[in-house]
């Protein structure tokens, strides 16, 4: 039986029933319309991020004073919570487990400081002496490329200035050393002071933020989910920190040795530098690499002796970043080399050497609640997809030790 044909109101003519578009369900329009705002929500989202992120670094400079500290402090209460909670377990009230536990990183600081500085202090006073000595080392090398400094010479005479116009040379009156520390000493006091008294009353604090963050909660799901990412945290900054120093203290022990064996004077010292510079990424390991270098070259009687020293090192560090360190921390704790670069330069842009040994805490804290929160889906996103993916799904296993 042929199908009747269909009358379109517009122009009252017969349409085809194979031609007229079926009739669109209720719903399908409504989570058409649904998606549509949810498109639009998160481009407002990632426009604000976009915003925020553009003008973080001039935040962060100019409110140093102020939020310097708190990131400080916050990263030294995740590092020594662990400590304070064992010191509780055992009977010692909260207040002086947290205080005990300030005082131990108090220590271990002034310890550093003191194996570091004075010998450093006294090695300064050779650097004059070292440097003319390897000005000789290179002006032998000099001798046997001299076509070098012939050709070096004419470059220069043929971009240099005109004859009979003499050159002027502007000497700019800047602060001296004593002034710039005169000025630089009660900011740096202050905020020392701040950030120790932030660390303490965030560790004491911790039981009762805790429970307040998981007790008073509408929901249990909620409950566990903060907890989670509280634990892992606590557990990612932390763990690698102390794992971290570990490592370093191991890598200190053999600078020492490789310093006694060399003969250097303060080999402790050495071993110190080796120990702290070790926790900034990339740039502390070439800094120890650039000492070396310095003092061998400048007490050696030959260049390949000089050089020995930083190649000893250089060696030791590659075994210890590419095989070592990865092994003992594993994938969990890896990081992506450009993101640590980029962190790395982003907080000693704004903070200094202060952020530079804060960049990969602060980038592991940031990494631990976006595996929770979700990361942006930003390729997805041009085409299509949701801005942020969900969480990582976590064992069911975790629910039992979410406390």
């Amino acid at each position: 039986m042929a199908a009747r044909p269909q009358t379109d109101p517009a122009d009252n003519e017969p349409v085809p029933s194979e031609l007229a578009p079926p009739p669109e369900p209720v719903g399908r329009s409504e989570a058409v319309l649904r998606r549509q705002q949810v498109r639009l929500q998160s481009m407002i989202v990632l426009l604000l991020m976009a915003g925020l992120v553009l003008a973080l670094p001039f935040i962060l400079t100019w409110g140093a004073v102020v939020v310097q500290p708190p990131v400080t402090a916050l990263v030294l209460s995740i590092v020594l919570s662990p400590l304070a909670d064992r010191l509780t377990r055992i009977g010692v009230p909260n207040m002086l487990a947290s205080l005990m536990a300030l005082l131990v990183l108090t220590a271990v600081v002034i310890v550093a400081l003191a194996v570091i500085l004075q010998p450093a202090f006294d090695m300064v006073d050779q650097v004059p002496t070292m440097a003319r000595e390897i000005a000789h080392r290179f002006a032998q090398l000099r001798d046997n490329f001299a076509w070098v400094g012939e050709f070096d010479r004419q470059i220069t005479r043929l971009g240099g200035p005109l004859a009979g116009q003499p050159t002027r040379v502007v000497a700019l009156a800047g602060p001296s050393v004593i002034e710039q520390l005169a000025i630089a000493t009660p900011s740096v006091v202050l905020e020392a002071l701040l950030t120790i008294l932030m660390t303490f009353f965030m560790i004491e604090s911790r039981i009762r933020m805790r429970r307040r963050l998981l007790v008073e909660r509408a929901s249990f799901s909620s409950s566990v989910r903060i907890a989670r990412v509280m634990r892992d945290v606590q557990d990612r900054v932390a763990s690698y920190i102390l794992t971290v120093a570990q490592i370093n203290a191991v890598v200190g022990l053999i600078v020492y040795a490789g310093a006694h064996y060399f003969g250097f004077s303060a080999p402790v010292m050495w071993g110190g530098l080796a120990f702290v510079l070790n926790f900034v990424p990339y740039m502390g390991p070439l800094t120890m690499v650039a000492l070396l270098a310095l003092v061998g070259l400048g007490t050696a009687h030959t260049v390949a002796l000089g050089l020995a020293p930083p190649l000893a090192f250089l060696a030791v560090h590659a075994l210890e970043a590419n095989v070592i360190t990865p092994s003992i921390l594993g994938a969990r704790f890896t990081l992506n080399p450009v993101s640590i670069l980029i962190s790395f330069s982003f907080f000693t842009w704004v903070w200094g050497v202060l952020g530079a040994l804060l960049s990969v805490p602060v980038l592991l804290t940031l990494s631990a609640l976006i595996d929770h929160l979700g990361r942006p889906n930003l390729v997805g996103f041009l085409f299509g997809e949701a801005l942020f993916e969900p969480g990582r799904l976590r064992e069911a296993g975790d629910d039992a030790d979410v406390t």
